[in-house]
């Protein structure tokens, strides 16, 4: 009999330990951190000032500071990487990025593969020339002996074949590129949009040169690509930007990088 009664205290014990044991378990702490969420964001970076690649190989720019502003207010991560243009939608498409920032231009044919954000910038284009080269962007046949030049794949590029289908024209896939040969003498006129061709007249190739037209006004508007089926983060950019511009910070990035003058300029 008292070895039954020991045996039944014992068993007591090792049901108690065991309830004990899976008691702790089911109290136990739980890690209620929010998991950080990282965006991949592609720029060119071979566009100033919009964006472009600084001597220590970071990337700089409007797009980069509009970007880390807008990933600030969604409370994400964002690691802004350089993908050459040519690539980019493609990149995007496949899932490689999370959205586009990179002075990219709302057309017809992207919104057939991407979905845009609201505007956040009003684009213009210009011929830039010798200064002291006549040039008349209204005489066609002036234009056919001349080397024009633009970058592949751009509005700048796409609105001159449209404009002007009997000239040829020179086309590179940056538009370092097609800014060297000006410089150089193997292009004569480049088509730009304004604030690059503008960053690059204050250049130490570009002194000689001048904007040879007065502002191009197309209605270009640049925005934020994204995957068409990824609506949230769509929706999470506008309200980031609508909140970047409500409080103010987005008037001091175009102050930063393009002066005071351009914030009459802004999309409406």
């Amino acid at each position: 009999m008292q070895h039954m009664t020991l045996c039944i205290a014992i068993l007591s014990m090792i049901g108690l330990t065991a309830c004990g044991g899976d008691n702790a378990q089911t109290t136990a702490p739980t890690d209620t951190k929010p998991k950080i969420t990282t965006l991949q964001i592609a720029t060119e970076g071979a566009y100033a000032p919009f964006n472009y690649t600084t001597n220590d190989g970071k990337l700089a720019g409007f797009d980069v500071d509009l970007t880390n502003a807008l990933c600030a207010k969604m409370n994400v991560t964002c690691e802004v990487v350089a993908q050459d243009w040519d690539g980019i939608i493609p990149a995007l498409k496949t899932g490689k990025y999370d959205a586009i920032v990179s002075a990219m231009s709302i057309t017809p044919e992207r919104s057939e593969q991407v979905a845009f954000s609201e505007p956040y910038f009003a684009n213009t284009l210009v011929f830039i020339g010798h200064k002291d080269k006549p040039f008349d962007d209204k005489n066609t046949d002036t234009l056919k002996s001349l080397k024009v030049a633009a970058q592949n794949s751009t509005i700048a590029s796409q609105w001159f074949s449209a404009n002007y289908p009997d000239v040829k024209i020179q086309l590179y896939p940056t538009l370092d590129g097609a800014f060297m040969d000006l410089g150089s003498g193997r292009a004569d006129i480049v088509i730009s949009d304004k604030l690059p061709a503008v960053s690059w007249l204050k250049s130490d190739l570009g002194k000689d040169f001048a904007l040879k037209s007065g502002d191009i006004d197309i209605n270009d508007r640049f925005a934020i690509a994204i995957n068409p089926n990824d609506t949230k983060l769509l929706g999470e950019f506008n309200q980031a930007l609508a909140d970047i511009k409500a409080d103010g910070t987005y008037d001091k990035l175009v102050v930063q990088h393009f002066g005071e003058a351009m914030l009459d300029n802004l999309p409406k």
